[in-house]
C-alpha cells in the first residue's frame, strides 16, 4: 500500500521585483499553512520522506509542516522536477520513488496538483488550493505502477478557518 500527500504551498505575494521561484508567502499563506498542518498531524500517520518544489513558497511551506510533524529534517529532500505546473514531471517524480517509502508528502504547485490529484484519486477536485493538502491511496506495492487510487482525505484552509 502507497500513500502520497499532495500539499499546495501557501498564498504568495506578488508584490516584490523577484522571479516566479522567489516570491515568498503572504501573511495568510503563512498562517493557512499552519492551520492545515494542524489539522493534518491529528490524522497524519508515519511520514517517510517529504520532497518540496525549489521556490521559496513551496520551500516556507514545506517547512511550517516540517515543524508541525516533527519531522527529521535531514529526510527533507528538494526535487526541481516538483517546479512544475502541469504535472508531466511530477508524475514522472512519483513513479521514481524509492519501493521502500510507503508514505510520502510532497510539496508544489497548481495546476499540477489539481490535475495529479484528480489523475490519481477517485474523488473530483474542482481546485486545490493555496496550503490544500490532498492524501491518496493505492493498493500497489510499486510505485512506477502507480494508476487510479483513492482519495482518503482533502484537507482546505477554507474548512478550517473561524
Amino acid at each position: 500500500m502507497k500513500k502520497l500527500i499532495l500539499v499546495r504551498h501557501g498564498k504568495s505575494s506578488w508584490e516584490y521585483s523577484v522571479g516566479d521561484k522567489d516570491r515568498p508567502l503572504l501573511e495568510r499563506g503563512i498562517n493557512d499553512a499552519k492551520l492545515v498542518s494542524s489539522s493534518f498531524v491529528a490524522k497524519r500517520g508515519e511520514i517517510e520522506a517529504i520532497f518540496s518544489s525549489p521556490a521559496n513558497r513551496a520551500l516556507h511551506t514545506c517547512m511550517i509542516f516540517v515543524r508541525e510533524l516533527g519531522f527529521p529534517l535531514h529526510k527533507f529532500q528538494v526535487s526541481d522536477l516538483l517546479y512544475d505546473f502541469s504535472g508531466d514531471y511530477i508524475l514522472e517524480f512519483i513513479k521514481e520513488l524509492d519501493n521502500d517509502l510507503e508514505k510520502v508528502m510532497i510539496f508544489g504547485h497548481n495546476h499540477a496538483f489539481t490535475h495529479i490529484a484528480n489523475s490519481l484519486g477517485n474523488t473530483y477536485i474542482e481546485n486545490v488550493p493555496t496550503s490544500g493538502l490532498v492524501e491518496l491511496e493505492f493498493d500497489i506495492d510499486d510505485w512506477s505502477k502507480i494508476t487510479k487510487g483513492t482519495t482518503v482525505q482533502a484537507i482546505f484552509p477554507k474548512q478550517l478557518r473561524t
